[in-house]
């Protein structure tokens, strides 16, 4: 029996909810993972033996990892019933099995980062040039067609209908670049290729063209529970739509208007009044707040009240944790040489009684480098919380271009990078130009002539051959994936301890083997014992490779990269004019969408405060003067400027 005893009356009421969809207004510090977890536990507890399950879909594998986590401890022998996953790990598991329908082959490959993105658009207008003899205008570059591309993809705009579409808006070029988008995509399912945003428009194809599948799907997903509503874009809430419709009467969604900071990646708050009006959803709110101090808490009240579109009837936080004197600090600067100077000193301070539970917060990643060079030059160690798409070190990116050519046997990429990393790591020369010739010549895939071309070299290290008898041959031929990154470890290890001056990408292998291991431990909570390759290529191209933060360093993180954490010592930096806000949302007027967004940004980073809340701004920047945060005012801080 799963004990609610500790839950509040609003959270209680949220986790027995029984009647109909149900949409939760949770805002920061208010138990929201706590109530999806204990949701799920007593969903599973109340219905034993049955067969149905429960889908819980999440926006980051960490806010996944952690729900899964205290759902099986608080049902260890149910938890087999619920699947907690993101949006696009869930797209991609369905197109992994059915995909077939839409000429997708099962063992596609995820481009994760826009180089990747940016060189198959280069190779599809290279290809349209040379086919059709067109001339593409110098302003058309790679960066302008790919935000194309990405905002019709994420409008569900089918290649059919782009050139009507992009006609009520450029009249000139909408035919070109129509064009450009219809090859875009088809050139991605000619190659087998999928990106982030079209995971879930193939998805919603898929779900077209085979009607049965989605009904499936409704059929074992009875309970659909959504976390970070609010962050959904226009793709997302469709495939929302479609899992829910026609009976949406266990949908359970939480959501905070109040955080919506991803309007450039199409979040909107007009997102939640189309799911009223879709699904007619009841609501509760969870105004109740258990991790910032009062006195934090009445400044975000102040300052988020200034929005004109929130929720009808949106009750005000109201701290549940008491604080003490010097909560809150708000300290000028002439020139932001004395702000970094200052803040340098008071993390000295802290760190010398082994206070580390700190973070520092920006607008900008262009403020926190500046201010992160000069710590460093203090002594005090950083970390950035900067999203890596790929591996950087030889040895991780060996291993990773062997996954994926076992995977997908005609990676020109992968081959390349896996011809260079080994090159860096044992030395020897291997051309992937005369690999794709040999396999090509010899009906072969580009993995069995790299192997071949090793194993006729007689000068080959005797434990490089090893590695190829014991961890790489059994890839190939059966799949046998599970030891071999400890295989190359090992391996790569004795090539630093021989060549540690020689070869620089060691200086991350430290760390990304840490990533590594963090990321294939949740892959195998996930998957438990059913791993198979695809699914593992798949996880790693959808997960970050970001290392794990190092013991006795200070975090730093943009706002939008701060969300859904917390420290007990935030210091948010470049409270200024044209910076938060941002010049773009004050050139546009205090209740522009703009604003409201630069309001809940700053809304969203002073509520990850647990104990102490210190902001700055300079009252010079770049040479030119600058007038302190209006926000400061709107929170109710008095100002001598």
């Amino acid at each position: 029996m799963v004990d609610l005893a500790t839950l509040n009356e609003n959270q209680l009421k949220a986790v027995e909810w029984d009647d109909g969809p149900l949409l939760v207004l949770a805002g920061p510090g208010s138990g929201k993972t706590r109530v999806l977890s204990y949701r799920i536990a007593h969903i599973l507890d109340q219905t034993p033996g049955q067969r149905f399950r429960l889908l819980a879909l999440t926006f980051t594998n960490k806010a996944a990892a952690e729900m899964r986590g205290r759902v099986e401890e608080l049902v260890p022998t149910d938890f087999n019933r619920v699947r907690l996953t993101t949006f696009h790990s869930f797209a991609t598991e369905l197109l992994q099995q059915h995909g077939h329908h839409i000429n997708l082959r099962p063992d596609f490959q995820i481009l994760s980062s826009d180089d990747d993105r940016k060189s198959l658009l280069s190779d599809v207008l290279l290809n349209l040039k040379k086919e059709k003899n067109i001339s593409i205008p110098d302003y058309l570059n790679l960066n302008y067609i790919l935000r194309l591309v990405n905002a019709l993809t994420e409008l569900c705009i089918l290649p059919k209908d782009a050139s009507s579409y992009l006609k009520k808006f450029n009249s000139d070029n909408y035919a070109l670049l129509a064009l450009f988008y219809n090859s875009y995509h088809k050139t991605m399912v000619d190659l087998n290729l999928l990106d982030f945003p079209t995971l879930i428009y193939q998805t919603l194809s898929l779900f077209q063209k085979v009607p049965s599948i989605i009904n499936l799907i409704r059929k074992i997903y009875t309970n659909i529970l959504v976390d970070e509503f609010q962050d959904t874009n226009y793709l997302q809430y469709k495939m929302l739509m479609a899992l829910t419709k026609p009976d949406p009467s266990t949908l359970f969604v939480v959501a905070d208007d109040d955080q919506i900071i991803y309007q450039w990646n199409r979040a909107n708050p007009a997102r939640l009044d189309e799911l009223r009006t879709n699904f007619n959803v009841s609501e509760l709110q969870l105004p109740e707040n258990y991790r910032c101090p009062r006195e934090v808490i009445l400044l975000a009240n102040s300052l988020i009240s200034r929005n004109l579109n929130r929720s009808v009837g949106k009750k005000p936080m109201r701290s549940l944790k008491s604080g003490s004197n010097g909560v809150v600090n708000i300290y000028s600067f002439a020139n932001f040489e004395e702000e970094t100077s200052w803040i340098l000193k008071d993390l000295k301070s802290k760190i010398s009684n082994n206070i580390y539970n700190c973070a520092i917060l920006s607008r900008t990643n262009k403020l926190l480098t500046i201010l992160g060079n000069v710590l460093e030059q203090g002594g005090i160690n950083i970390y950035y919380s900067v999203r890596k798409d790929e591996f950087k070190s030889a040895p991780l990116i060996m291993l990773h271009s062997l996954l994926r050519l076992a995977n997908s046997r005609e990676d020109k990429r992968a081959l390349e990078r896996l011809c260079k990393s080994y090159y860096e790591l044992d030395g020897q020369q291997i051309s992937w130009i005369e690999i794709l010739s040999r396999a090509s010549a010899n009906g072969q895939d580009y993995l069995r002539s790299w192997i071949d071309e090793l194993q006729v070299n007689q000068n080959l290290p005797s434990d490089t051959r090893a590695l190829l008898d014991s961890g790489i041959l059994p890839l190939l031929n059966f799949l046998n994936f599970h030891d071999l990154d400890s295989k190359i470890f090992d391996w790569a290890n004795k090539r630093l301890n021989i060549s540690l001056n020689e070869v620089s990408d060691f200086d991350e292998f430290s760390d990304e083997r840490k990533a590594w291991l963090n990321i294939l431990s949740e892959i195998n909570k996930k998957f438990g014992n059913d791993l198979n390759l695809y699914q593992l290529i798949h996880e790693l191209d959808l997960s970050s490779k970001n290392p794990p933060q190092p013991p006795k360093s200070i975090p730093c993180f943009t706002i939008h990269s701060s969300k859904g954490l917390e420290f007990a010592h935030v210091y948010l930096i470049g409270l200024y004019e044209d910076n938060l806000p941002s010049w773009s949302a004050v050139k546009k007027g205090n209740d522009s969408i703009e604003m409201q967004e630069e309001r809940r940004n700053c809304f969203v980073a002073i509520t990850r405060t647990q104990e102490s809340l210190t902001m700055t701004y300079s009252k010079q920047m770049y040479n030119c003067p600058k007038k302190p945060s209006r926000f400061l005012g709107e929170m109710g801080i008095q100002l001598d400027v």
